[in-house]
């Protein structure tokens, strides 16, 4: 059986990266429903917000879902573990920070721990921290990233031959032949964002969908260089705002303020792209269509069976001349 699979008590390899403070039942339940693991992004939400979307994704399943908690971006992390423990969420992805002051206790409460590392490094001291799991992220996934911006065709197969437990990519999958090519870098299984926003499920503004759509694979930008911040975002109106601001000198601090949750709200779930900006994975190039999650998720699994059993078939028919 597949180690994500097993360790998850999922049917499928597919896990929901985490959406900070656009994150909603809705989608996490859905990606759960279809075999999954939904991901509740805690983002800066307080545990009273957290903690509703919780019952309210335990209402629309009953199977395996998770929360992430960007462990430098949100000040009650304590008290979101807690919550965790309360409600019995079985499985916390750890981001942000030094995950292993809270490993123990989660363990003791049986819950299955997953840290996002982006090199091999910290892959090691998460490993030896007592991760569960691994999600590695390349440089091509959206919203905050690594400023080591290390691609996950590099990354995965460094990270696959450092660490002995299950890996699973992040960055620039969107479809059955990236999970197909992460699974042959030594992957378990992937971790996606951008893709599961354009779903029939995702109860986010029509402009942020339709962006997507007309998105290509160039259409993202990156934005916090020059503070030390980096994150991935969609080409648009106050992006080029952030821009600006950029080139005429900005502290980290400033650029903390006008690239916060509130303005990720505004552009995702308001659809204002003019006052407020929506992340965006370079996989934005491959988005074609608005399926539900169930229809993306079998599609995807299987694009992947076809792809591997075409690429096995070729190798065989190499190897045998």
């Amino acid at each position: 059986m597949n180690s994500v699979c097993e360790q998850l008590k999922i049917k499928y390899p597919i896990v929901q990266g985490g959406m900070g403070n656009i994150s909603h039942a809705t989608l996490s339940a859905a990606v759960s429903e279809a075999g999954g693991l939904g991901t509740i992004g805690c983002g800066t939400m307080k545990p009273d917000d957290v903690e509703n979307i919780i019952l309210e994704t335990k209402e629309l399943t009953c199977k395996p879902f998770a929360i992430n908690i960007a462990l430098s971006v949100n000040p009650y992390v304590e008290e979101l573990v807690h919550l965790a423990i309360k409600h019995q969420v079985p499985v916390i992805s750890l981001s942000a920070g030094n995950p292993a002051p809270f490993i123990p206790t989660l363990h003791q409460h049986g819950i299955k721990v997953i840290v996002v590392v982006a090199s091999v490094k910290h892959a090691q001291k998460a490993e030896a921290a007592g991760a569960d799991l691994l999600v590695a992220e390349g440089f091509e996934a959206a919203g905050i990233n690594s400023s080591l911006e290390l691609t996950t065709f590099t990354l995965i197969p460094q990270i696959h031959k450092a660490v002995s437990i299950p890996v699973i990519a992040a960055g620039g999958i969107g479809d059955g032949k990236g999970l197909a090519a992460a699974m042959m870098l030594g992957a378990s299984g992937v971790q996606m964002g951008t893709r599961f926003i354009a779903t029939k499920e995702a109860q986010l503004h029509d402009n942020y969908k339709e962006r997507l759509l007309q998105a290509s694979g160039t259409d993202t930008r990156i934005v916090g260089r020059t503070v030390g911040r980096v994150r991935r975002v969609l080409q648009s109106e106050y992006v080029e705002k952030i821009f600006q601001a950029e080139k005429e000198g900005i502290s980290l601090e400033e650029f903390n303020e006008i690239t916060s949750e509130d303005y990720h709200v505004k552009g995702a779930v308001l659809g204002d792209l003019e006052n407020g900006y929506i992340n965006s994975g370079q996989i934005a190039g491959l988005i074609s269509a608005i399926p539900t999650v169930q229809e993306l998720i079998e599609s995807m699994m299987e694009e992947a069976k076809t792809q591997l059993e075409k690429v096995t078939q070729i190798l065989l028919l190499q190897w045998s001349k």
